[in-house]
């Protein structure tokens, strides 16, 4: 378990990598999932999750750049993505599911040339204590050449559950952050006035 520091409560971070099989086939595929409980309700947990840049770089450590796409200003499902990692690969991603508190979920378009398939969800529920959120994020993935598929998702396994995990202690920080919470209030409240 790590634990990380805040200014608030101290937050700490499960992880959890298996294999799990895939509909209709006896294989398995990649999962890779850490888990965190931050010290803020579902509501504005998740609305921290949806911030975007240049608030997302103050609590993100994966991304470098990232912007919605085809002239979208907040986020929804078809809305499509474009992330550049820290280390420097670029993805396209939709949007699959969109609901503000409890969860949100992605699919890759394209990506990196060793990634055949990927697509990630987060959930967000509340705490065993009063204005808390345990956060769970999960990915799941199917590398490229299948030659090379046992090696691949190994290695694919160790290091996203390494960028999870340090994303997730990211995101806890952005959590306390009254730069972060103020952004993240303030598109909940204009989702919550336009719907």
């Amino acid at each position: 378990m790590i634990i990380v520091s805040s200014t608030s409560e101290p937050a700490s971070v499960e992880s959890a990598s298996r294999r799990r099989p895939r509909f209709g086939h006896h294989e398995a595929v990649p999962v890779v999932e850490s888990h965190i409980t931050v010290p803020v309700g579902p509501d504005l947990a998740f609305w921290v999750s949806q911030t975007t840049a240049p608030i997302r770089y103050r609590w993100d450590p994966f991304v470098r750049s990232q912007q919605l796409m085809d002239g979208a200003t907040v986020p929804a499902v078809g809305v499509r993505t474009a992330t550049t990692s820290r280390h420097g690969l670029r993805m396209v991603s939709e949007y699959v599911s969109f609901s503000a508190p409890t969860n949100v979920g992605m699919r890759m378009l394209t990506g990196p040339w060793f990634f055949r398939r990927f697509g990630g969800g987060w959930r967000f529920a509340p705490g065993e204590s009063a204005g808390t959120t345990l956060t769970t994020w999960r990915y799941n993935f199917a590398t490229r050449p299948r030659l090379l598929e046992p090696i691949a998702d190994r290695i694919g396994r160790w290091l996203l559950q390494r960028d999870i995990d340090r994303r997730i202690r990211g995101y806890a920080r952005g959590c306390v952050d009254p730069v972060v919470i103020a952004a993240a209030s303030a598109a909940r409240d204009a989702h919550q006035s336009s719907g």
